[in-house]
C-alpha cells in the first residue's frame, strides 16, 4: 500500500506526523470519493513529486475515471485562482475588488462530478495554498449544500498533513 511507503519515509523527528498521515486517510470517516479526491488535490497541491508519486496510484484506484480529473480539475483551477483571489484581497486597494477576474473557470460550474465533493477538493487545496477568500466562498457553499463542519474540517486536516508531510520528505531529500 503506497500509504505505508509514504508513512515509512518520515524521519522519525516527525512522527507526528507519521501518526497523523495514518489517521487523516487511514480512518477518515469521509466517503471514498471526497476521501481520495481530496488526498489527490491535496497531493499535487503540495508540489512534493514524493508525495503525489505515492499517493496517486492509490487515488486513482479509489476514484472514477471522472473524479480522479475532477480532483486534478480541482487543484489546477484553484492554483490559479488561489493566487489572482489572495493578491485581491491582500491589495490595499479595493478598486482591484471590483474589477472583472476575465479568467476562465468553467470547470467550477462543471466538474464532471458532485458540486460538493469537488468545492471541498477546491477548499482544501485553497487551505494549502493560503487563500482566505477561496476558503471562506467554498466554506459557504459547502455549508449551505449542508455538509457539516466536522466534514469541511477532515478535508482541511488532510491538506495540512499532506503539506507538511511533503515539506517534511523535500527536506530530507535535499539534507541526503
Amino acid at each position: 500500500m503506497a500509504l505505508d511507503e509514504l508513512k515509512s519515509a518520515v524521519p522519525d523527528y516527525a512522527k507526528d506526523l507519521k501518526l497523523n498521515l495514518g489517521s487523516v486517510i487511514g480512518n477518515s470517516d469521509l466517503p471514498q470519493q471526497q476521501l481520495w479526491g481530496t488526498v489527490l488535490a491535496c497531493a499535487i497541491a503540495s508540489r512534493s513529486p514524493r508525495v503525489l508519486r505515492e499517493l496517486e496510484p492509490e487515488a486513482k484506484a479509489n476514484l472514477s475515471p471522472e473524479a480522479f480529473t475532477a480532483a486534478k480539475s480541482a487543484a489546477a483551477v484553484m492554483a490559479m485562482n488561489n493566487v489572482f483571489y489572495r493578491t485581491r484581497h491582500l491589495l490595499s486597494d479595493p478598486e482591484y475588488g471590483t474589477m472583472r477576474a476575465g479568467l476562465r473557470m468553467n470547470v467550477i460550474g462543471n466538474p464532471g462530478v458532485d458540486k460538493v465533493d469537488f468545492e471541498l477538493w477546491s477548499l482544501a487545496v485553497s487551505a494549502i495554498n493560503g487563500c482566505g477568500m477561496c476558503l471562506d466562498s467554498h466554506e459557504q457553499v459547502l455549508r449551505k449544500a449542508g455538509v457539516d463542519r466536522e466534514t469541511i474540517q477532515e478535508a482541511v486536516k488532510i491538506a495540512a498533513v499532506l503539506q507538511a508531510v511533503g515539506a517534511t520528505l523535500d527536506a530530507e531529500a535535499v539534507l541526503a
